[in-house]
């Protein structure tokens, strides 16, 4: 196991609306305002959604089960933000329902608003965290200082 102690920075309240995407609004305010590790928390719609549901295959290397969510829908999400070599890099799990029928996990590049998604960005200062290629998984995995 590895931890860090840290404590919290700046709370950032964003609103995304109709069709903005989840990762690269987010993306763009922590580059913009240079968050190098925090959590993150979302509620709202999703209007559609590439999501991770599981490995399909776990080795040698892991290669991720995909779903596709066409909703609209709701979405409860948490995550976190910690940079990798080329900027800011996320892993946010969701619960995403519609009428009934509930998906669980990791939504991907695709995972577009529907009327509207709240973000809370909570920044954790004071801790050396980034990701760092794992050569066994093939991800992206958190490394502490």
């Amino acid at each position: 196991m590895e931890y860090a102690v840290g404590k919290t920075g700046r709370v950032i309240v964003a609103r995304l609306s109709e069709g903005e995407e989840l990762y690269a609004s987010i993306k763009e305010i922590a580059k913009k305002e240079n968050v190098k590790a925090a959590a993150v928390f979302i509620t709202g719609g999703f209007r559609k959604a590439d999501v991770v549901v599981g490995p399909a295959v776990e080795e040698p290397k892991i290669i991720a089960q995909h779903r596709d969510f066409i909703g609209p829908g709701e979405v409860l999400g948490v995550g976190t933000i910690y940079w990798d070599e080329q900027g800011p890099s996320m892993h946010i799990h969701t619960a995403i329902g519609k009428d009934g029928e509930v998906m669980v996990g990791c939504p991907r590049g695709g995972a577009n608003t529907f009327l509207i998604l709240e973000v809370t960005i909570i920044e954790i200062t004071g801790i050396d965290a980034k990701r760092v290629l794992d050569e066994k998984s093939g991800f992206k995995l958190l490394k502490l200082g």
